[in-house]
């Protein structure tokens, strides 16, 4: 093919490999695509797709060509597409000089791209816009070929050892030229004032571009990394994001909801916030995106961390430090931390209180922990000593205070609403208690807390803006930040720049953090109680069902008491874990906040969780008025969490109760048609029976009437109006239809066989035996009821 041919048939095939931006069009669905279920399809595509393999090699050739590629501007992120058509350009130097008016008789605005920024925009933005793709097994996010080739990329484009590949090229000796300046077609405003970027003012120094080809070729991965934190990141901006906080917009926007909720569609609050509500875009990130994005962030900081150390002579570095050590030392907090820390906020604000938070929780863990991705190994030794937290770190801890801070204090929030004997909802909060509980960390978070609440000397107003604003302008490498000696002015820049300059910080270990670190506390005791509950339970129940035990009658099974729990599922096991994992996570806490065993003993006697012996008799927390009992929070608390419970029976008439699972439903009913027969035709004839005084009066009340059951629906407040029926003397002959019934007698004429007595020898034996135990019984106790148990 001619390269003109190439030309025209390029976007065509990025959109038949990624699918179309309105997601009709699924493409290769590489994200559904693995090894495991499609080997050939697998390998081809990620051959094929491979930074050396045809796919880029095709994309190299248009590039020097200089070809451009419309991107439509309504399928960016919602930030990004609303300042573009408000005509104000993004601070990102990656729109910059990209945005076209439609041609005559188009609609809608567009970039201008090249070919490896159209190549990579499609590729990103079908981690968002291929939600909906069909799914015929389960797929694992982390072994699909998306997940597979964006590893690659970022192995190839951002190298922690040496530098990233010279492009192919067609022309021996010849080079693929970077992305030349083009004259902006529409006119915009901006943020801030307007940079260099790194690319450029390397090769503005250059007689040649193939002097270096190292800064010739940084420009692929400042554009991949941008594109990816732009497409993955960034649908909320930071001015959003600051103006929301306010609890004034928050009650005017829960206004506008309920206006809508109501379909008041002229009230004054819909047409005042209509803009903003909008602007919240319905962003809902998938599990998927949210691995991918760890991904991300755990590439980043080992390409971070394999910066080489700076020579000591300052003008030996500025001569040969390189585009790709510089863009090291920027890449997280001028690329990652502001758009990371919304999309973070983002999620524990919005994610479903469910175990999918774990994958949420785990990329916020990564981006906490940069030492783990360093270079450098840890120690040998032979116990498994937490490792301390070097103090090298002090200045990123510093510098990214709120991502320990607030989402510490947004984990908590989200811990107190989540039910802790569930296995997965325990590990969280093992895994988060542990991180935290590393040695030295919590002592630098704390040293990062008294820095920024140091007082604040005075600072020239646009001084401050300006240095807590690092995104301004163009590109993030524009320029690197003159070194700051005041750590107390970085840490304000840092909290000021993203939660804005009237933010009022809470501090993490002050009282009120500390406060719902006692409530996490507390409910972690509690949980613990419930899985001992539950433990115990399960052992009983197990022990109940042995094989002669299933034959016995049982009082529960004509009440209907209900001793279960929901909980009983999750297995012995898995509450061994859940007692692990809150038992450490426990004893990380008290370690993190100083907590002593003082403070959580009466923790628990002050909230009244101590239980009985047993640790089950006890109903849940009421008050008595005038109407019964009526739960309080906490009542409600231990009843949703299965801590207490009250015994709930069956009061009604034993007869009409429903038909139970070990019972035979077209016995039932005719057992209840024949014993209804019987008491209509013998109901004075029994009642007289029953009235005597003497040893038959006795033996007929006996099987005849129920004194509990009247006793229970005289003061029952339920049913109160069912007192004027008859519940006198009558036959019940529903015991026969229990399968246990049945197949006890089966078993007792079997073994009578042995024994040579037929049928009905063996029946006159049962009634003879049963006739003389009922006149014993009833010598003794004339309530009981046999053919009810």
């Amino acid at each position: 093919f001619s390269l003109q041919e190439l030309h025209g048939i390029f976007p065509w095939l990025v959109e038949s490999i990624f699918g179309s931006l309105d997601g009709i069009i699924v493409g290769w669905n590489l994200r559904c695509l693995q090894g495991r279920t499609n080997p050939n399809e697998y390998s081809v595509a990620l051959d094929f797709l491979d930074p050396s393999g045809p796919m880029m090699k095709l994309v190299y050739k248009l590039q020097a060509e200089e070809y451009r590629y419309d991107f439509p501007v309504s399928y960016l992120p919602g930030p990004v597409k609303a300042s573009i058509q408000e005509q104000v350009l993004p601070e990102c130097s990656l729109y910059h000089n990209k945005v076209q008016f439609p041609s005559s008789g188009g609609l809608g605005l567009n970039l201008a791209l090249n070919p490896f920024e159209y190549y990579m925009f499609y590729f990103a933005i079908s981690l968002i816009t291929q939600k909906n793709s069909p799914v015929t097994h389960h797929v694992s996010p982390s072994n699909s070929a998306y997940f597979i080739l964006v590893d690659t990329y970022l192995k190839c484009f951002l190298p922690t050892e040496g530098s990233v590949l010279p492009p192919p090229s067609s022309n021996p000796g010849g080079a693929i030229p970077s992305p030349t300046p083009r004259s902006p077609a529409v006119p915009f405003s901006s943020y801030g004032m307007h940079h260099t970027s790194l690319l450029k003012r390397h090769i503005a120094h250059q007689p040649s571009v193939n002097a270096d080809p190292a800064s010739q070729e940084i420009w692929r991965s400042e554009t991949l990394l941008q594109i990816f934190v732009e497409m993955w990141l960034h649908h909320y901006s930071l001015e959003m994001y600051q103006k929301m906080q306010s609890p004034h917009v928050k009650l005017e926007v829960l206004h506008y909801r309920l206006s809508i909720s109501s379909k008041h569609h002229g009230s004054p609050a819909q047409s005042s916030y209509q803009a903003l509500h909008a602007y919240q875009e319905s962003f809902k990130p998938t599990e998927e995106h949210v691995l991918v994005v760890r991904l991300l962030v755990k590439h980043l900081h080992a390409f971070s961390n394999s910066l080489k150390p700076e020579p000591l002579s300052p003008s030996a570095h500025s001569h040969t430090a390189s585009p790709l050590e510089e863009f090291k030392r920027v890449v997280i907090p001028r690329f990652v931390q502001e758009k990371l820390y919304i999309f973070l906020q983002h999620c524990f604000g919005h994610w479903p209180l469910d175990a999918s938070f774990r994958a949420v929780l785990e990329m916020w863990l990564s981006y906490l922990q940069p030492w783990r991705y360093a270079p450098e190994k840890p120690p040998q030794s032979t116990e498994p000593l937490p490792r301390s937290v070097s103090e090298k770190w002090a200045a990123f801890i510093q510098e990214n205070l709120l991502m320990y801070t607030k989402l510490f204090v947004g984990f908590l929030n989200r811990a107190l609403r989540t039910d802790l004997v569930s296995p997965k909802n325990a590990l969280m909060v093992f895994r988060v208690a542990k991180v935290f509980a590393q040695p030295n960390l919590a002592e630098m978070i704390l040293k990062g807390e008294q820095l920024f609440l140091e007082p604040e000397l005075v600072i020239p107003h646009r001084q401050h803006r300006l240095f807590m604003s690092p995104t301004l302008g163009g590109s993030f490498l524009s320029s690197r930040s003159p070194a700051v000696t005041d750590a107390s002015f970085k840490v304000k820049s840092h909290v000021y720049s993203l939660e804005g300059q009237d933010f009022q910080y809470k501090q993490m270990f002050g009282t009120e953090v500390r406060n719902l670190v006692l409530k996490l506390a507390q409910l972690i005791c509690q949980a613990q109680q419930t899985a001992k509950s539950i433990s115990d339970h399960s052992a009983e129940t197990m022990a109940s069902q042995s094989f002669f035990s299933w034959f016995r009658f049982t009082p529960s099974e004509v009440n209907g008491s209900y001793t279960g729990n929901d909980l009983d599922e999750i297995g012995q096991d898995s509450i061994k874990k859940t007692d692990e994992y809150l038992e450490k996570a426990l004893e990380y806490l008290c370690q993190i906040f100083k907590l002593s065993e003082a403070q959580l003993t009466q923790m628990m006697m002050k909230c009244g969780t101590a239980q009985d012996e047993n640790g089950k008799k006890q109903l849940p927390d009421c008050i008595a008025s005038e109407n019964g009992l009526i739960l309080t929070p906490l009542g409600r608390y231990q009843i949703i969490n299965g801590l207490r419970r009250f015994e709930l029976q069956y009061q009604g008439d034993t007869e009409l109760q429903p038909i139970r699972s070990y019972e035979n439903a077209a016995l039932v009913r005719l057992l209840f048609r024949l014993s209804s027969a019987l008491n209509e035709r013998f109901a004075e004839q029994m009642e007289v029976l029953c009235s005597r005084d003497d040893f038959v009066g006795r033996l007929c009340r006996y099987h005849l009437t129920n004194p509990q059951l009247i006793q229970k629906i005289r003061y029952s407040p339920v049913v109160r109006d069912r007192t004027s029926q008859n519940w006198g003397p009558r036959i019940s002959l529903r015991f026969l239809a229990s399968y246990r019934t049945l197949i006890s007698l089966l078993m007792i004429y079997f073994l009578a066989s042995w024994f040579y007595v037929g049928p009905v020898g063996c029946t006159f034996i049962i009634l003879t035996g049963y006739f003389l135990y009922a006149v014993i019984m009833t010598f003794f106790f004339e309530g009981w009821k046999p053919h009810e148990h």
